[in-house]
């Protein structure tokens, strides 16, 4: 029996606006879709085919990754269009090396479908600037929850950096994290914002300081990214043009504006 390719297909941060055209027709053109646990409803909406939720989210009950290999496998080699379905990119912090290692492994062509990552999309939507040549050369994207047996960023490289830092999976950890960062000599006073669940009907955005980022996390939860670096200041004004009836939106930081 002839088979398909299987496609990893990055459905982005949320909006399916954002979908790349690509995207769009994968989804549409196939038997089967397994679909990450934060794919926006409007996006799964989009799908023709069988929907298969295979989630994972840190502290809850989660598909094992093993699994979810099995299953791409099984639906592929019958001769199913399979989708793998995941947010943002598929090849950050998504699991999409793994599974296209499983997949060649069973003798199946991967297709690799780019999504916006949140990391860059996400931020823009709280009106952050990943890099600006004013205050920062440069983006370095972090994982707050390293894989079983990895090494933990070098959190104290990181803070020497002076690059904008965008953590992912850091809410559970964010006071361990702004506590090395602040250990390595990065300024309580550096700006800093809490973006959830970013290009969704549910996003919201906070600004503080370094020192204040695990209240904010903690008032948010998760999913939500945790960004750090001067960058974040423009964030503030953005949010004070859309929110000028209500400056307390943005809490403290208001008083950021004034070191951008």
């Amino acid at each position: 029996m002839n088979t398909h390719p299987v496609c990893l297909v990055g459905a982005g941060p949320g909006d399916p606006e954002l979908l790349t055209v690509r995207a769009l027709k994968r989804l549409e053109a196939a038997d089967v879709v397994l679909a990450d646990d934060l794919i926006d409803p409007r996006v799964l909406a989009l799908v023709k085919g069988r929907l298969l939720r295979v989630g994972k989210r840190g502290g809850c009950i989660s598909t094992d990754q093993a699994f979810i290999h099995a299953l791409m496998v099984r639906e592929a080699l019958v001769g199913r269009r399979v989708v793998r379905l995941k947010g943002g990119d598929p090849f950050v912090f998504g699991r999409g090396g793994e599974e296209v290692d499983a997949l060649r492994d069973a003798g199946l062509e991967v297709e690799v479908v780019s999504g916006l990552t949140s990391g860059i999309a996400g931020v823009a939507a709280a009106g952050i600037p990943v890099t600006d040549r004013r205050a920062s050369p440069g983006v370095i994207l972090v994982t707050g929850h390293p894989g079983p047996g990895c090494a933990e960023p070098d959190w104290a490289a990181l803070a020497r950096s002076g690059l904008t830092l965008v953590v992912y999976m850091g809410v559970a950890r964010c006071a361990g994290i702004v506590q090395q960062l602040l250990e390595a000599g990065m300024a309580p006073s550096t700006p800093a914002a809490l973006v959830h669940a970013a290009h969704t009907p549910a996003q919201a955005e906070r600004f503080g300081c370094l020192h204040e980022l695990p209240a904010l996390a903690a008032a948010l939860g998760s999913p939500s990214l945790l960004v750090i670096g001067t960058v974040c200041a423009q964030g503030v004004r953005a949010a004070l043009a859309r929110t000028a009836e209500d400056p307390a939106r943005c809490g403290a930081a208001v008083a950021l504006v004034g070191r951008g």
